[in-house]
């Protein structure tokens, strides 16, 4: 199903409420606070007004969970807290928690919120009544089905593939992050109807471990999954050559159906726990590239730990998606001393602080050997003639659907929580019960605006940065002190095992520690200089 080449793509925004203000832990690289700082640029920017529809969806149910997560996971996972984890040792010791995946307060709660963001994102492109969804909240891809792994929880991307997989024949995941994405690889590692294709660093001693260039599917899925394994410091020009080559060649080999891009912003240069040198710039471009295929598209987050870089980041590539153009001077926002080490910049110098290991023979060879496996597919694979299996919402007994969902079911939906009149018309053909071409007396135009008044979103500050109206209240306060992260020791390299960690230095303190924090209290930035890591 491919859009019309000259429509305007429907974009759909998730954003759980309260999703942001969760807490994984004092010294935990992971922050969703950075989802808090998303939102807040998006607004600045006025991006909301060309956004189609903006959702706060219902958390993912557990019957819904359980359609890929084991039940005893998930029975653990709502059943643990700080304050009883004394009492639970010895589960938590059988699921793999602890230092990477802490146990905090609300874990349970705040999975559900990111995975529904992803499911309702699904339901729509199957629905067919959005071109692009997105949900920055989503995007962890190291989740396992009956235990977390690096800082994830409940795999999001395979519950939205799957819940794709009702209606399109072949799914392509593509994933930018700087890890492996494990998780969804080895949930569909024999599958040959959803090809997954990831671009990440690989040492074989770098979390997860996983993700060489021979790593490629097994039986039916023998050659549906390709690895792009590279090497510390690739810079724009190499990863844009690398990633448009094998992604144009993998759509017209395995033409798929439908797209879920995972854009984990640990790829970009300057990462705490990163060592790439990818400007936002050449990030944008990968999701762009992507975008121009006309395919329904899935956007999701994914790994990222310099908070400043991350936010930046998801908010031009959200103005990527919906084909807009922003100044590289930001938004005001109550975060403004948060970019100042910036001078307020979208696009502040990321590259060239790690030397680049990677040469163009390297990068040959890569492309050379997955040309090779595209050629065994021998056409895109089709699927028989079968009844569809039934919606994950027919197995919710217990919970009452919205009108809203039941309507999605007949592909003329609008599930969650919309917000009117956000989209202004681009030269649009049509543009729904306010198109004007119609046989009644258009409406007498208003009388000209008085010359000087303000318009929406265009003010100027003091520093001349753009003053976008109409944003948010935030949930969470961030600040920039992080700078006692800086004088950690670096973690001693360990030999690969089950419990391994992403790498990062120094322990988990916080994984009893409150997981939403009141507007009051400061959630901890990261440094800009990475931690032992590059």
């Amino acid at each position: 199903m491919l859009l019309k080449p000259h429509s305007r793509p429907i974009v759909s925004y998730y954003f759980p409420k309260g999703v942001g203000a969760h807490h994984y832990g004092e010294r935990h690289p992971m922050k969703p606070a950075r989802l808090t700082l998303t939102n807040e640029l998006v607004f600045g920017y006025g991006l909301h007004n060309q956004i189609h529809n903006i959702y706060d969806v219902r958390p993912a149910t557990r019957e819904e969970l359980e359609v890929y997560h084991d039940s005893d996971y998930l029975d653990f996972l709502s059943r643990v807290t700080p304050a009883n984890q004394s009492e639970m040792r010895n589960l938590i010791d059988k699921f793999n928690c602890g230092e990477d995946c802490p146990i905090f307060a609300d874990m349970y709660d705040f999975s559900r919120m990111y995975a529904g963001g992803s499911l309702a994102g699904a339901r729509k492109l199957c629905a067919g009544t959005t071109d692009i969804a997105i949900n920055w909240s989503g995007g962890l891809h190291h989740a396992k089905r009956g235990e977390p792994s690096g800082f994830c929880y409940v795999n999001d991307i395979v519950l939205a593939i799957l819940e794709l997989l009702r209606y399109h024949p072949r799914v392509l995941y593509i994933d930018i992050d700087i890890h492996h994405g494990d998780g969804v690889e080895l949930a569909f590692y024999q599958s040959d109807r959803v090809m997954t294709v990831s671009f990440h660093k690989y040492t074989g001693d770098f979390f997860p471990g996983t993700g060489k260039l021979d790593d490629n599917g097994y039986g039916t899925g023998k050659n549906f999954a390709l690895n792009v394994p590279l090497l510390d410091g690739i810079d724009d020009d190499m990863y844009l050559a690398i990633f448009k080559t094998i992604i144009e060649d993998t759509v017209a080999s395995f033409r798929p159906s439908a797209i879920v891009l995972q854009c984990g912003a640990d790829s970009l240069g300057s990462d705490r726990l990163g060592a790439f040198n990818l400007s936002i710039a050449a990030h944008g471009e990968c999701v762009n590239f992507v975008r121009a295929f006309n395919v329904p598209l899935l956007v999701l987050g994914g790994g990222g730990y310099t908070l400043r870089n991350v936010c930046r980041c998801w908010t031009y590539e959200t103005s990527v998606l919906v084909g807009v153009s922003i100044p590289n001077e930001l938004p005001r926002t109550v975060y403004d001393s948060f970019f100042a080490d910036s001078q307020w910049k979208l696009h502040p110098p990321l590259s060239g602080r790690v030397e680049n290991q990677n040469t163009p023979a390297s990068l040959q060879r890569i492309t050379i050997s997955i040309r090779n496996k595209l050629r065994y597919l021998q056409g895109a694979p089709s699927v028989a003639m079968q009844e569809i299996p039934p919606d994950i919402q027919g197995f919710l007994k217990d919970e009452e659907r919205s009108q809203e969902e039941l309507e999605e079911e007949i592909s003329t939906a609008t599930a969650g929580e919309q917000r009117a009149d956000t989209s202004i018309a681009r030269n649009e053909f049509f543009e729904g019960d306010k198109d004007i071409d119609h046989d009644s007396p258009p409406t007498p135009p208003p009388p000209p605006r008085a010359r000087g008044s303000a318009k929406r979103g265009r003010g100027r500050g003091g520093r001349g940065r753009a003053r976008g109206r109409g944003r948010v209240s935030s949930t969470s306060v961030v600040d920039d002190d992080d700078d006692d992260d800086d004088d950690e020791p670096p973690a001693p390299p360990r030999k690969p095992t089950r419990g391994r960690g992403r790498g990062r230095a120094g322990k988990t303190r916080g994984a009893a520690s409150e997981s939403k924090r009141s507007p009051d209290l400061q959630t901890e930035a990261d440094s800009d200089t990475p931690n032992g890591k590059l």
